[in-house]
């Protein structure tokens, strides 16, 4: 019996007519279908797909055992999420072997700070598996502010909002264009490290890009606290340009 393949497809930033034409078919032909979300939550992904999925799917939603109820420095952090992934993997991984393709649905691109790829460094030299690339979150962000984020030479960094804040500064100081993920609750570190760095008054913030609550404001007009963890703070650059 010939293994099946499991497939990581990337959805895009959340607007369904954003997916690549090769990830609506393969999403529309899935007899499996994985996903991650939280305990109790229908997931963001699964959220994107309402609708698409053919009759008779077999859905598989894997639900993190942790994600902000201890700090990432607390070694059971990596400990749980590790056995997390290595049971999910399992389980792909008995689907292949029974010949079975399984789509796993990811938000944004794959290989961008997805959760994926813990899958797929642990399945993809055992079963086949194939990534499906799409649009990023952070593309969707810039555009849902209507300018462009880099020109000419221009320099785009991309910034973890987990970093700690005298990093986050250092970073910020040295480029032209930005982007900083993963706000949440570091948004209060954020707005500081953009304000040490000089960026704070050209910086956007975008919730839920793409998507049908989108929201797009200056990040001095916003309350900082917490804020969507599907939230992308964007600096345009200001480079060459004839």
């Amino acid at each position: 019996m010939n293994a099946g393949t499991i497939y990581g497809l990337g959805l895009g930033p959340g607007d369904p007519d954003l997916m690549s034409v090769k990830a609506d078919r393969l999403l529309r032909g899935a007899r499996h279908v994985a996903y991650f979300r939280k305990p109790g939550r229908s997931g963001q992904a699964r959220k994107i797909v309402n609708g698409m999925l053919p009759e008779g799917a077999v859905e598989f939603p894997m639900e993190y055992p942790v994600t902000t109820e201890i700090p990432v420095t607390d070694p059971r952090y990596n400990q749980l999420l590790s056995e997390f992934y290595e049971g999910a993997a399992a389980h792909l991984r008995t689907l292949a072997d029974a010949g079975e393709d399984v789509v796993v649905l990811c938000e944004g691109d794959p290989f961008f700070y997805g959760s994926f790829m813990h899958l797929y460094t642990r399945l993809r030299d055992l079963v086949p598996v194939e990534v499906i690339p799409a649009i990023t979150g952070m593309s969707g962000a810039w555009t849902a502010t209507g300018t462009p984020i880099t020109w000419g030479d221009d320099v785009l960094t991309v910034l973890p909002g987990t970093l700690p804040e005298d990093v986050l500064s250092a970073r910020m100081a040295e480029t032209d264009a930005l982007v900083v993920m993963k706000l949440g609750r570091n948004l209060d570190k954020v707005v500081r490290a953009l304000k040490t760095s000089g960026l704070f008054e050209r910086a956007w913030i975008v919730e839920y890009a793409q998507m049908a609550n989108q929201q797009v404001s200056r990040l001095s007009e916003k309350c900082t606290g917490i804020t969507p963890y599907f939230s992308i703070i964007i600096v345009h650059g200001q480079g060459r340009r004839p």
